[in-house]
């Protein structure tokens, strides 16, 4: 028995209940995409039931019905209190986030002068550069020269509980990035702040500046166990390929898998699914849809990012074995038409297949954990305490 869980960061159904409490009523990542893009060619994703998902969260979204569906399909809302990375992945996993994260106001400057201060002194630095709210990329363009200049390490964060240190690969240094980002997460762990993640970049000019596949996120572990420790701590293999690791602060991880990008994220899944062993969980996280995408509020490489997955589908279906299970989901939405930049609160899609998975509709899901509810049960595991399963 294997469970395989593919998350397409950020890939959204439709408003969730509560949306309005977060000023996302009205945001449909993947309904805007379609309306806008116009038809997509993801023949596979509709067989599996996505469109019927999708129209599920929103009758308004019209998409192609297929000859018949192959998969379980569904969509779920969030329990927990947040849109954010972790906090979706942690409730898949069966541990809804019931407390509130600590956030930076939209204020310049914007962090605690106290925590800039600290940073500073503990770990040697000159200053620190930016100190606001800002798009990861523009902030880089901004200031990348007087970055490199200096030796003034550019901080900021967005409307997600993070804490963002940008520094240059080269003249500033990798090793000693990390090191300032292991200094601040000691720093604001009583601000509760869900992630620092540090965002290396290369190049010399603001038209070159290039972030690289070397970012690190330093998150805030999980408060109780999930799926993911209950399964390793009973001897088990436990794969995160991509960001996984670093969203569960590598509790339950047993393999780490580096990967960087939609592509290579997809090739190296491939690789544990051919060769990896029985029982074990192989999760891979497909950050492109929500950083490249999503946030840059790219609808045509949306869409063509989804064609793209959409076209390695079959694969995965070939190399299948026996007793595997794969859900594709996500963690929260990020409408590409939204103003800003930032998450919306929306469903996301819970579309489950494979050898034994009889097809056909599982509704509405009341939380993001009945999937790892639906996991433990057919990885033989006793029943997570939140959650409901759907196979």
């Amino acid at each position: 028995m294997r469970a395989i869980i593919a998350v397409l960061d950020s890939f959204g159904l439709g408003s969730a209940p509560d949306a309005a409490r977060f000023g996302d009523e009205g945001a449909n990542t993947f309904g805007h995409i379609v309306e806008r893009a116009g038809p997509l060619d993801i023949p596979n994703f509709l067989s599996l039931g996505l469109g019927k998902a999708a129209q599920g969260a929103d009758p308004r979204v019209s998409l192609p019905a297929p000859p018949h569906i192959t998969g379980r399909y569904g969509y779920a809302a969030e329990l927990g209190r947040g849109k954010d990375t972790p906090s979706g992945h942690w409730e898949m996993m069966g541990l809804p986030v019931d407390y509130d994260w600590g956030f930076f106001p939209q204020t310049i400057p914007t962090f605690p002068k106290a925590l800039t201060d600290a940073l500073i002194a503990e770990a040697k630095l000159p200053g620190l550069l930016g100190d606001c709210h800002a798009s990861g990329t523009e902030i880089i363009k901004a200031l990348g020269m007087e970055h490199i200049r200096t030796g003034k390490p550019i901080v900021y964060t967005s409307a997600d509980s993070v804490f963002q240190i940008a520094a240059h690969e080269n003249h500033f240094g990798l090793e000693r990035l990390y090191e300032v980002c292991h200094i601040a997460r000691k720093l604001v762990d009583p601000l509760n702040i869900g992630r620092v993640i540090a965002r290396p970049f290369v190049g010399e000019t603001p038209e070159t500046f290039k972030r690289t596949g070397n970012r690190h996120d330093y998150a805030m572990p999980p408060h109780k166990p999930t799926l993911l420790d209950i399964y390793a701590q009973a001897g088990h293999e436990v794969v995160g390929i991509g960001k996984i690791s670093d969203i569960f602060a590598a509790r339950g991880i047993t393999k780490y898998v580096k990967a960087f990008g939609n592509e290579e994220v997809f090739d190296r899944m491939m690789d544990c699914v051919r060769e990896g062993p029985d029982d074990s969980i192989i999760f891979a996280n497909f950050v492109d849809f929500d950083t490249l995408y999503g946030h840059r509020r790219d609808i045509t490489g949306y869409a063509r990012a989804l064609e793209a997955f959409d076209r390695r589908i079959p694969q995965l279906q070939a190399a299948l074995r026996p007793g595997d299970v794969v859900v594709f989901t996500a963690d929260h939405g990020c409408d590409p038409t939204w103003p800003g930049s930032d998450h919306t609160r929306e469903y996301v899609p819970v579309i489950a297949f494979g050898p034994g998975v009889s097809p056909g509709p599982i509704g509405e899901r009341r939380t993001f954990a009945d999937i790892g509810q639906s996991l433990a049960g057919h990885l033989g595991l006793a029943p997570l305490a939140v959650g409901m399963s759907f196979l």
